[in-house]
């Protein structure tokens, strides 16, 4: 089928170089895009770019995503090598967990710099890559990596970063309605516990209990995340927008 065939889009994946990001990269090379991938060290960019290399053509341009003029230079860089982008997934995120009594001021500041401000400065960057790609019938796609504690309180003390995933969900929206006109859906994805550096602890730690609160009995895998981003960003997604999807084994949505 071609409905989920990415041959000759253009993709970028903030923070692709680990955990989420790597698995939707993978996803959109095996379903047939280019795919350029950001993080803030380049050597982790390198090592990603070995790992994807053998599923097709992976570029990766370090940029410090916390930064809007890091935002900006990214979107320059990419609109040297391309025409148009058809893909942007604002994957690149952050978290701190500390009791209410001494959670920082600069816990806020970090992590809502770069969960919250950046997708919104990068949509702004590469919105003109994106309208150049967008069609009425074959919108470019934006792609936003919410989580399922912005849908329900989490049980750890994650206060900026809850926050920070539930207010990208609205951001979501807002872009979506102001975006369609020109081509352009806007989408989140939520997802729950998956297989990453940012869980390792936390999976190490409870991952049987974590894994008991869903229905389905697990915690995520690569293939489900890779999945939704190539059901976003392909035709057969190409009537929705607005939308934020759990992708959690219905932990969020059944308990």
């Amino acid at each position: 089928m071609d409905l989920f065939d990415l041959t000759g889009k253009v993709a970028v994946v903030t923070g692709g170089t680990r955990g989420i990001g790597l698995m939707m990269a993978r996803g959109l090379l095996q379903a047939g895009a280019r795919v350029y991938i950001s993080s803030r060290k380049a050597e982790a960019g390198d090592a990603a770019v070995a790992e994807l290399a053998a599923f097709g053509k992976v570029t990766s341009v370090p940029a410090d995503l916390s930064l809007e003029e890091e935002c900006v230079r990214l979107a320059a860089e990419v609109g040297k090598r391309e025409d148009e982008l058809h893909i942007l997934v604002n994957n690149a995120g952050a978290t701190w967990g500390e009791p209410l009594e001494s959670f920082p001021e600069s816990a806020w500041d970090k992590v809502l710099d770069l969960n919250l401000k950046s997708p919104f400065f990068l949509t702004r960057a590469f919105l003109p890559l994106l309208e150049e790609a967008g069609t009425q019938d074959d919108p470019a796609r934006i792609v936003n990596v919410g989580s399922i504690d912005g849908l329900h309180v989490p049980p750890m003390h994650t206060y900026s970063y809850s926050t920070s995933k539930a207010a990208l969900h609205h951001l979501t929206r807002v872009l979506a309605k102001e975006l369609g006109p020109r081509h352009v859906t806007v989408n989140a994805v939520a997802p729950g516990p998956f297989e990453s550096k940012m869980m390792a602890a936390t999976l190490d730690a409870f991952g049987k209990e974590i894994a008991a609160r869903s229905p389905l009995g697990r915690i995520g895998r690569p293939d489900d995340m890779a999945g939704v981003v190539v059901f976003l960003a392909s035709r057969g997604a190409s009537y929705i927008t607005g939308a934020v999807i759990p992708v959690d084994g219905g932990i969020a949505t059944t308990r």
